[in-house]
């Protein structure tokens, strides 16, 4: 587990982190920025809003980032396990394969058959498990297997990787009003949010959207610490155990507020999208859910930005959402 604290995370740190990102061999990419009113999405609310394309990204979701800067901070040539329900899961395994380490990747018996199949694909070994005995499954493998454990959201590297995407918001909207941005156990809210306001954008609020099954942070601000729940949700990929530490506490620090939408929202809002020609998966949706769905406070008027940040769903998940 993460042992620095938010003061660790300086300016300086998330510019260095991003120089590494872009550099990468693993090919991260600047993904592509577009006004709401050029698409066909719904729209009842007068703001202007920016929707971030990470569901573009290499590998399909913005999790490449904080994995490419993950694997340069660590020696080549290692055995890595991962808990993951499949996005940081595929990143991992794509970036394993590049730099030849050994990995496994521990996934909750939840997550589509189809993200597992994919995983292996890369030469990596996946283990099913109840969500519950994710990590007691970790802790094994690295006691047992003498394994080194990757944090999938829970890790300083991994969440200044993320920051790059904060940075990338701010090329186009240099002073956005609100960010809005799907939280699962933080990482990418964490890393997003901070490089926003250490970088001088003090009056933006950002906002963590996480379903109402899996609403770890959620509850974490409840009780001011990080905290754990039995999560059930569409979007597994924001249905971790529980929440990050360093995520908490970097989360406390630069979130504005966390807003709960309903798996049923989640599903309306992979459709919409998909209507408009966008492949995104229920848990890049989220921040688009909450925001067709009125969920984030006082918009009119405002410059917002949404982050789509994923986009890994199969033909045969697309068949069970409505038309």
């Amino acid at each position: 587990m993460c042992q620095v604290s938010a003061g660790t995370v300086t300016l300086d740190l998330l510019r260095r982190a991003r120089e590494t990102v872009m550099s990468s061999p693993l090919g991260v990419i600047r993904t592509p920025m577009i006004p709401w009113s050029q698409t066909t999405l719904p729209l009842t609310i007068s703001c202007n809003i920016q929707i971030k394309l990470e569901n573009m990204q290499r590998t399909g979701s913005f999790k490449i980032r904080g994995v490419a800067n993950q694997f340069a901070r660590r020696p080549e040539g290692g055995h890595f396990v991962t808990m993951s329900a499949g996005n940081y899961g595929k990143s991992f395994a794509y970036a394993s394969k590049h730099y030849g380490t050994k990995g496994k990747v521990v996934m909750p018996e939840t997550a589509p058959e189809s993200r597992s199949i994919l995983i292996q694909s890369f030469g990596v070994e996946v283990e099913r498990v109840p969500t519950s005995f994710l990590m007691n499954v970790v802790n094994r493998c690295v006691q047992e297997e003498n394994m080194t454990f990757l944090h999938s959201y829970d890790d300083l590297d991994l969440i200044a990787g993320h920051a790059s995407l904060g940075f990338e918001v701010l090329e186009v909207v240099p002073e956005p009003d609100i960010v809005v941005v799907c939280c699962g156990g933080g990482g990418l809210l964490a890393g997003i949010a901070a490089a926003i306001k250490l970088s001088g954008c003090h009056k933006t609020r950002i906002y963590g959207v996480e379903p109402e099954g899996a609403c770890t942070m959620y509850r974490s601000f409840k009780e001011n610490k990080p905290v754990g729940m039995d999560a059930k949700s569409i979007a597994s990929g924001l249905a971790p155990p529980f929440a990050g530490k360093l995520p908490f506490e970097l989360c406390q620090r630069y979130v504005d507020g966390i807003v709960l939408v309903m798996d049923e929202e989640i599903k309306a809002a992979v459709s919409t999208l998909y209507r408009a020609g966008l492949v995104v998966e229920p848990s890049g949706s989220a921040a688009f859910a909450a925001l067709v769905t009125n969920k984030i406070p006082n918009l009119e008027g405002k410059n917002v930005v949404c982050i789509l940040s994923g986009g890994n769903i199969g033909k045969d998940e697309l068949a069970n959402f409505p038309d």
